[in-house]
């Protein structure tokens, strides 16, 4: 059947001014047979990306463990007990927050946060044994920054795919947005391959820096006159309608079609929030963020966007070395601006609707790297990521906390220099799959997004 034109505008973003657009072409092997009613309620994702590979075994202690932490880390890695910040999780035991996570803590206690613990890329469940032998498949090119991005991004962990897995949920669920017009998947970091679909475009923009009226522009010639500039648009808009019957002039023309839409729909709003946020790079672009769900929920605003999908990042977790310095700052600032997210959601009635999640490249090696100030650690694998929003099951730990041993029984390394890099006990697919479920993605569709589901124990980890 033929892709009709409002269905390409569905699914297209623009490239103008200040924001970008990308899409790739790679087949789902499944056609989505159902076509959904559009939704009558709001529902959004935001991903923090750490950039870098945040090290979550100081993002969370097990003070149950606190004696193999702090003697595998030694004094210069390892956080003073005194400094974590105690929680009791639902599930029992007893854990430490960084200590410059304190919104994070008393938000895990209120029940609105939860902790997602050693999760990775997996082909499938592995263990100790089966990685060590062989027996077990791995996922591609482990403890490279590049590929173990690529890996969160598209939730597939045995091939390369050029679509990722916010992309393909988008493709799949764009008619729960009706008619609108409007991007699904937005940035405010650049972008990204998590929001690349087969269809759908991200619309990237700057962040709160830039007012959303101003974030696209539409440049006519120097000095032009109204009238003149009229007339340009027309000439413009007259050679869009040549030789559409050639299927790349007309996905271009569609393209810019929708680009001019998206200016025309935001040169019109300008969301104002009561929330103060601070004002970090991590904090601008969830400000924007925060604008841009005000804008496409407000009834009067005339956007109307029922799912979508925002993506932040902000990076310098590679801390190899200087880490209590590195990582201490950034959590701070990664503490500040999800709290402040938070209460922007409550502000616009919006916190069972919006589910802020976080990702990283990988955790990093419980054995420290270099001494001293300098001290920081290397690559590992498993790392635990949170889950905020009013909509989660929080106040638990979801997944299997590790045991907290060099050469232990989650630890990939053998020998006699073990590092303490842990084996995943739940995969991306799952953690992406509970998120894409509560989003709207049918559960039947659930294998055409992720085509590794079946190989775990369940697609649902029951945090939201």
């Amino acid at each position: 059947m033929a892709t009709t034109r409002r269905d390409f505008l569905r699914t297209s973003a623009c490239a103008l001014g200040s924001m970008a657009m990308a899409s790739s072409i790679e087949s789902f092997g499944i056609v989505h047979a159902l076509t959904p009613q559009a939704a009558t309620d709001y529902k959004a994702l935001v991903c923090i990306f750490l950039n870098g590979g945040n090290d979550g075994n100081n993002l969370l202690v097990s003070l149950d463990q606190y004696a193999a932490y702090a003697g595998a880390r030694g004094p210069d890695l390892a956080i003073p007990q005194a400094n974590l910040l105690p929680v009791s999780p639902v599930g029992g035991g007893s854990y430490g927050f960084h200590p410059n996570m304190p919104d994070m803590r008393d938000l895990f206690n209120q029940g609105r946060l939860a902790v997602v613990c050693n999760n990775g890329p997996l082909v499938e469940p592995l263990t100790r044994t089966t990685y060590q032998n062989g027996t077990g498949k791995k996922p591609l090119q482990l403890f490279s920054h590049s590929d173990q991005v690529g890996l969160f991004q598209t939730a597939i962990a045995n091939v390369v795919s050029q679509t990722g897995w916010g992309g393909r949920v988008a493709d799949l669920t764009r008619s729960l947005n009706g008619l609108a017009t409007f991007p699904q998947n937005i940035s405010i970091a650049g972008l990204n391959l998590l929001l690349t679909g087969v269809d759908t475009r991200q619309l990237a923009v700057a962040d709160s820096n830039t007012t959303l009226a101003n974030v696209l522009q539409l440049n006519n010639a120097p000095g032009a006159s109204a009238s003149d500039s009229s007339s340009r648009l027309a000439a413009f808009n007259a050679l869009r309608t040549f030789d559409n019957n050639f299927k790349l002039v007309k996905a271009a023309s569609d393209t810019r079609t929708s680009a001019i839409e998206t200016d025309v729909a935001l040169s019109s709003v300008n969301p104002v929030l009561t929330t103060v946020f601070p004002n970090t790079s991590l904090g601008r672009q969830l400000l924007q963020i925060a604008r841009m769900i005000k804008a496409c929920t407000d009834p009067t605003a005339g956007i109307n966007m029922k799912r979508q999908i925002f993506f932040a990042q902000i990076g310098g977790f590679d801390t190899h070395s200087n880490q209590r310095g590195g990582q201490d700052a950034l959590l701070l600032q990664v503490n500040g601006a999800m709290k402040a997210f938070y209460d922007a959601t409550i502000e616009l009635g919006q916190q069972n609707n919006v589910t802020t999640f976080t990702l990283s490249d990988f955790s990093r090696t419980l054995q420290p790297a270099g001494s001293g100030t300098a001290a920081g650690s290397d690559h590992a694998w498993g790392n635990h990521h949170l889950v905020l929003g009013g909509a989660v099951a929080g106040h638990t730990l979801y997944g299997t906390y590790p045991t907290l041993q060099l050469g232990g029984p989650n630890d990939t390394d053998g020998g006699s220099s073990p590092r303490g890099r842990w084996i995943p006990t739940t995969s991306v697919e799952q953690y992406a799959a509970t998120l894409a479920t509560w989003y709207g993605l049918s559960p039947s569709d659930l294998p055409a997004v992720f085509p590794l589901i079946g190989r775990f124990s369940t697609p649902n980890l029951g945090f939201v």
